[in-house]
C-alpha cells in the first residue's frame, strides 16, 4: 500500500507541471495585457510600459516562467496583479466558502442520487424508475446558473425562506452558515444527483441478476438487505469511481455557482483574476484545483479496497 502511494504521489509530479506549463502558456499566449488593465482607459503608453517592466511581463516568456518556477518551488505563489496582496493570502481568504460548498454538495448529492438510484433498479421498468431517468436527463440538461436563478426565485424572492445572496463562515453560527449555504449546494447537486444516480441504477442492476442475489432471496432474506448489503455494496466501484470523476464537473461548477449567489469563494476569486488578467492568482488556483483532483483520485483508488477485498495495492 505504501510503496503504490509513493509511485502515485511521483506521478502527479509530472502531471502538475505539464498544467504549470500549459496554463503559463495560454495565459500569455491570449489576447488581453495586464498592465493595460491596470492603468485603465486613459492611460498612456508611456505608462503601461513602466507597469509592464515593474511586473516582468517585458521579459521572454521562458524568462518568465523560469522565475515563476522558482518562486513556485519555493512555496512561494507570487504577488496578485491586481489585489495588491500575495497569492497565498487572497487563496486562504477564500478557501472555506469554496471547500463548504463543494462539502455540503456532495453531501447532499450522494445523500439523494445513491438511494434514487437503488430505488429505480429495484423498480426497474416501473413509472418510479422513468421518474428518476427523467430527472437525470433534466439534471444534465439544464445549466447550474438557470437552476440557481430558478432556486433564489421561489425560495429566496418568492417565499422569502433564505437570503438571496452571500455567505457566512460556520464559526458565526451553524444556522445562518447552512442558511446562506443551501440554494447554491442544491442548484449545483443537480447535475451530480443526475449522474451518480444513473451509475448506481445501472450498476445495481447489474448485480442485481447475478447468482448470490437469487440466493439471498431464495434463502428468505429481506429486499432491504439485499438491496444495500449485497447488491449496492458489490455495486460500489462503479459508483465510487463516478464520484471521484464528479469532483472535476464540481470545480468547474463552484466557479459558476459562486458567482450567481455572490459567494467570496475561491470560484469568484477566479472570475475576477481573469477579467483582471491576473496571471499570478489564476495560475495558482488552477494548480490547487489540480492537487486537490489528483489528492481525490487518490483516496477514490484508495477507497476500492474497502468495497472489493479482491483488489489489493
Amino acid at each position: 500500500m505504501a510503496a503504490y502511494i509513493l509511485r502515485r504521489l511521483l506521478a502527479t509530479i509530472p502531471v502538475l507541471l505539464i498544467v504549470a506549463v500549459l496554463v503559463f502558456l495560454m495565459l500569455r499566449l491570449t489576447p488581453g495585457d495586464p498592465a493595460a488593465v491596470i492603468a485603465g482607459d486613459n492611460a498612456s503608453t508611456e505608462q503601461i510600459d513602466l507597469i509592464r517592466s515593474r511586473l516582468g511581463l517585458d521579459q521572454p516568456i521562458l524568462v518568465q516562467f523560469g522565475i515563476w518556477a522558482g518562486h513556485l518551488l519555493g512555496g512561494n505563489f507570487g504577488e496578485s496583479f491586481f489585489f495588491k496582496k500575495t497569492v497565498a493570502e487572497l487563496i486562504l481568504g477564500r478557501i472555506e466558502p469554496t471547500l463548504s460548498l463543494a462539502f455540503v454538495t456532495m453531501v447532499i448529492a450522494v445523500s439523494v442520487a445513491v438511494p434514487l438510484g437503488v430505488l429505480a433498479a429495484y423498480k426497474q421498468g416501473t413509472w418510479i424508475d422513468r421518474m428518476v431517468m427523467g430527472f437525470s436527463v433534466f439534471g444534465f440538461s439544464v445549466p447550474i446558473f438557470v437552476v440557481g436563478y430558478a432556486l433564489i426565485y421561489v425560495f429566496a424572492i418568492t417565499l422569502g425562506w433564505v437570503p438571496v445572496q452571500g455567505y457566512q463562515s460556520i464559526s458565526a453560527g451553524f444556522g445562518g452558515f447552512l442558511q446562506r449555504l443551501i440554494l447554491p449546494a442544491v442548484s449545483l447537486s443537480v447535475i451530480y444527483i443526475a449522474l451518480i444516480a444513473r451509475m448506481t441504477r445501472a450498476s445495481v442492476t447489474e448485480v442485481l441478476g447475478e447468482d448470490y442475489v437469487r440466493t439471498a432471496r431464495a434463502k428468505g432474506q429481506v429486499e432491504r438487505i439485499i438491496l444495500f448489503r449485497h447488491a449496492l455494496k458489490n455495486a460500489a466501484v462503479p459508483i465510487v469511481t463516478v464520484i471521484g470523476l464528479g469532483i472535476a464537473l464540481l470545480l468547474g461548477g463552484v466557479v459558476v455557482t459562486e458567482s450567481v449567489f455572490a459567494i467570496p469563494g475561491l470560484g469568484r476569486l477566479t472570475v475576477d483574476a481573469v477579467l483582471a488578467r491576473d496571471y499570478p492568482t489564476i495560475q495558482a488556483v488552477i494548480l490547487l484545483f489540480s492537487v486537490i483532483y489528483v489528492a481525490i483520485n487518490l483516496g477514490i483508488d484508495l477507497a476500492y479496497s474497502l468495497f472489493d477485498p479482491r483488489i489489493r495495492y
